[in-house]
């Protein structure tokens, strides 16, 4: 059983609890155990093989309740206490929850008065408007029911790339095991670094592609093999997604990787210029016009060298102007991982995170940063204990201390993730806001507000001397929660104005700011930061997501203030505080 099945099934837990109104610790309990194992790269189920009960104990928000719960599916593949609570309500209605937009009480309401079980019937429901005649409902429910159910289908068919990357990430690991395989990497809209992927694209170079398909037909987590070939070969895994692996001659691999890596509309544009260029190009090479001689292309860098272009990254490729510029030598030099010097976004166990401040610095000090803020949530953010002003003074003395202990090799900047109130003022009055490194305002409430009321409410918290970024800007979840309608361009602009950067928030099911916005904020002079919002020291890793994200969107270096040095952010806080 994998993490990501028992996040499904402790989730499905949350939100029975919820329904019965059960004390609200108890399910926070169950949430915190999801958002911690969302990030965690090691499978539990290893963990238990290799350590037991007592292993999976050592871990963050695993008490003996709870580690028995995850024994008891480990052995049976199955939880009588979930059992249980199925049981005590009406059938389908776990059906409905899984619905973006639908509270606990509707789908109890729908569930028991029209026997509503499947999605499907929700949806014949709504569209013939019967909901509009039920007490304490109106179009208003109906338009955002439907919207959910739309929201619903399209992850159905595609899943969120940052959950699915570490899967392909498995997949290629092992294939560049063997011996017979000389190299093996992931193409297709995951290599673009799309937010959602609908499939697993693998490319490989292998001297025994027999080999290499019968490992990959029998890895751990194939649950079906939709067919195995020679060359390619297709899986259906326990993650529910469909992967492909191609094996090619490495004569024509350049070729092969350009080909399925650029979405349709990329490709076709060049293959139109190679016909221009008397060329032919397809998956298997660049090729004389009358189809005879191999261009051998064993990179493809090659590729677009022979076609008069600039190298185009990967994540550009999207068929939008990206060639138009790499005709004309306009590409950016885009901003990289090893660019990055710090992470300006993250939580510790002082308000809803699982690690100390100790271990956080520690984790970010590995991976080769010069600096993390520290950014617990606010005194109105109850649900994730936020802290009120007296812990953040005393968080406030742990991060002196420690930075103290550190002699300036490594630094800890002090801060907070502040609400942005349903006003737009701060959630801590400015005499607290005054003693922080560095403020990220956030939105967690009140989502419901019209464009020009959400815009006008953002845009009054930036005029706050003490703010630095906006935190996760348009409040979306992928495949789960509706972006506000915001006005970009007045965002933007008010940004620019009041020296205000923009998160590009790295969680998977945020990647908030979008790649559009993202080359929009860039236009407009807007300063970026790429933060993990780590709840966990493992999620540090997530900088990755947000760092594609932010080429997507065309990013240098220049753009992102945590790819600069402390010295130069320091500067850049202080003088909107000025």
């Amino acid at each position: 059983m994998t993490n990501k099945q028992l996040i499904d099934i402790f989730s499905e837990i949350a939100e029975l609890l919820e329904l019965k109104n059960e004390d609200k610790f108890k399910v926070r309990a169950y949430r915190d155990l999801c958002r911690f194992l969302s990030g965690y790269a090691v499978e539990l189920s290893g963990i238990y093989k290799d350590s037991g009960k007592k292993g999976l104990m050592e871990l963050p928000h695993i008490g003996e309740g709870i580690s028995k719960k995850i024994v008891e599916l480990f052995e049976t593949g199955k939880l009588k206490y979930l059992e249980e609570l199925r049981s005590k309500l009406p059938e389908g209605l776990i059906n409905l929850l899984e619905v973006p937009g639908m509270g606990p009480k509707t789908a109890m309401a729908l569930a028991k008065k029209f026997n509503i079980k499947t999605v499907a019937e929700l949806e014949n429901f709504l569209e013939d408007g019967r909901i509009r005649g039920l007490k304490g409902f109106g179009e208003k429910t109906e338009v955002k029911l439907l919207k959910g159910i739309d929201i619903y289908k399209k992850g159905i068919s595609r899943k969120i790339m940052g959950e699915m990357h570490p899967v392909a990430i498995k997949i290629i690991e092992k294939l560049n095991a063997l011996p017979c395989v000389k190299k093996a990497v992931a193409a297709g809209s995951m290599r673009r670094m799309e937010e959602t992927v609908g499939d697993i694209d693998i490319l490989a170079v292998s001297s025994d592609p027999k080999k290499a398909m019968d490992l990959f037909c029998s890895m751990d987590m194939v649950k079906d093999v939709i067919v195995k070939g020679e060359k390619k070969s297709s899986i259906f895994t326990e993650y529910d997604i469909q992967a492909d692996l191609r094996v090619v001659d490495e004569d024509s691999y350049g070729a092969a990787l350009q080909y399925f890596t650029g979405n349709k509309e990329h490709n076709v544009r060049v293959r139109e210029i190679a016909v221009k260029k008397g060329y032919k190009l397809n998956e298997y090479g660049l090729f004389s016009a009358n189809g005879k001689k191999l261009i051998k292309c064993a990179d493809e860098k090659m590729i677009y060298n022979k076609l008069g272009m600039q190298y185009i990254p990967p994540e550009l490729r999207t068929g939008s102007d990206e060639i138009k510029a790499a005709l004309e030598n306009k590409i950016p030099v885009l901003v990289e991982m090893k660019d990055i010097r710090g992470d300006l976004h993250c939580h510790t166990k002082d308000s809803d995170g699982a690690n100390s401040l100790e271990e956080m610095a520690e984790a970010a000090q590995k991976l080769g940063y010069a600096y993390m803020a520290v950014t617990n949530h606010s005194q109105s953010l109850t649900v994730a204990r936020g802290l009120k002003p007296d812990k953040v003074k005393l968080l406030a003395e742990k991060v002196k201390a420690l930075n103290k202990k550190e002699k300036g090799e490594f630094t800890v900047l002090m801060g907070g993730e502040v609400d942005i109130l349903a006003d737009g003022s701060l959630d801590y009055p400015d005499d607290i806001l005054r003693e922080m490194d560095i403020v990220i305002g956030s939105v967690h409430g009140h989502f419901n507000m019209d464009k020009d009321k959400m815009t006008a409410r953002i845009m009054k918290a930036m005029e706050n001397k003490y703010l630095g970024i906006i935190g996760h800007i348009s409040g979306r979840l992928i495949n789960s929660r509706e972006p506000y309608d915001l006005d970009y361009t007045a965002l933007f602009q008010k940004a620019a104005a009041t020296k205000t950067a923009v998160e590009i928030n790295c969680q998977p099911d945020r990647l908030d700011l979008k790649d559009i916005y993202v080359r929009q904020a860039v236009e407009m002079g807007v300063k970026l930061a790429i933060d993990t919002d780590s709840h966990a020291d493992d999620q540090l890793g997530l900088m990755l997501y947000g760092v594609g994200t932010a080429r997507r969107g065309w990013a240098t270096k220049n753009d992102i203030i945590n790819a600069w040095g402390l010295k130069k952010v320091r500067l850049w806080l202080d003088e909107k505080r000025k």
